[in-house]
């Protein structure tokens, strides 16, 4: 199976399946005399943990993050990290109904059509479990953006919409991100999802979410101006995450209603002469460039596929089946993915920063 990797000078791969007895990943790029250990990844894989809510799969993993190697007396050495999580709460027998059958909306059928043979045990590859691994890598690219920038990089994400209900923009609060189940920036909304999705949970259903993720003090000049964009390439590190189905920078799909006066971002000069950006329609990227500006991202999450409301599909044999799934799922995959964002954001910032490093020193 190929494509397991992400980045170019800053590269991690990925590896295991969602009930093998372990995931991990190999970091390469990494520069050396970063000071990192367990303790400035962790707190990043505790945002994402299961179970920490019962607005999230009860799935109780505590993703321990061990450090194999590429560190040495508390510093990076620049040769490669690698990074594994023991997989301790697994229950394959869930699946057992679902072994021979494809779930509508999942990778089932496409796996199964492309490479002969899947695990089924709560999707192997294509479970979002893998995604702590990418938490596990924004960590220590976190970590060598904040040493590399002078400031260091500021990345934070929100969950900004539920189904139909999105937040209002004016009661925006970054404290209150960490003060309810949904990373949401709105305590007002919050309250409303939680019982929400209560109802959607109880109901055997599921149910779709909007993520917003931003990056401030990011330095001018990252990116490339045709086919390695930033924005293009943070399109693809959001789209690589399980469920997300668009991308949006900075005003995204809004511009479409805007005249060219609206939408473009004024400049004028400070009085020191630097420029100052009237507005961020852009999300801070200019043909495909960093301009200095925040850099806003949002993604669009599908309702998780597995619900235990039947759905009709077929089973290998080519009969006619309907198809619940048992186990423990989300019933928004959206929360948990606030920190997934945060971690790619990090990972293609910090990929972008070293490749501008190699030529623009």
């Amino acid at each position: 199976m190929a494509g397991n990797g992400f980045g170019t000078i800053f590269r991690f791969t990925t590896f295991g399946e969602s009930h093998g007895p372990a995931i991990g990943c190999i970091l390469d790029g990494v520069p050396p005399r970063i000071p990192l250990s367990t303790a400035d990844i962790q707190p990043f894989l505790d945002k994402r943990r299961p179970g920490q809510s019962r607005h999230t799969t009860q799935r109780q993993e505590p993703d321990q993050v061990e450090i194999l190697s590429g560190v040495f007396e508390g510093q990076t050495t620049g040769t490669p990290i690698a990074l594994l999580i023991h997989n301790q709460d697994q229950r394959s027998k869930d699946y057992g109904n679902i072994a021979q059958a494809f779930r509508p909306g999942h990778a089932d059928f496409t796996y199964q059509q492309k490479y002969g043979i899947r695990d089924y045990r709560g999707g192997g590859r294509s479970s979002a479990r893998e995604t702590a691994m990418r938490v596990a890598a924004g960590a220590v690219a976190r970590k060598a953006l904040n040493a590399l920038v002078p400031g260091g990089v500021t990345i934070r994400a929100a969950m900004i919409a539920m189904g139909p209900n999105q937040i209002e923009r004016s009661r925006w609060d970054w404290d209150e991100v960490s003060q309810n189940p949904f990373f949401c920036p709105d305590a007002v909304m919050a309250e409303r999802w939680e019982n929400d999705l209560d109802a959607i949970r109880k109901a055997g259903s599921s149910i779709g979410a909007m993520v917003e993720v931003i990056a401030e003090n990011v330095p001018v000049g990252l990116g490339e101006p045709v086919y390695d964009k930033l924005d293009a390439d943070l399109a693809k590190a959001m789209r690589s995450i399980n469920a997300v189905k668009s991308v949006e920078i900075g005003d995204g799909a809004d511009v479409v209603a805007l005249r060219g006066e609206d939408n473009a971002d004024e400049i004028i000069p400070d009085s020191e002469g630097n420029p100052h950006f009237q507005s961020n329609h852009a999300g801070g990227i200019l043909g495909g460039i960093s301009t200095g500006q925040p850099v806003i991202v949002r993604m669009a999450i599908k309702p998780t596929s597995s619900i235990l409301i039947p759905r009709k599909s077929m089973n290998t044999l080519g009969e006619a089946v309907d198809v619940f799934t048992k186990g423990r799922h989300d019933p928004c995959v959206g929360i948990r993915a606030v920190p997934v964002a945060e971690a790619m954001m990090a990972c293609t910032l910090l990929d972008h920063l070293l490749r501008d490093h190699a030529y623009t020193f």
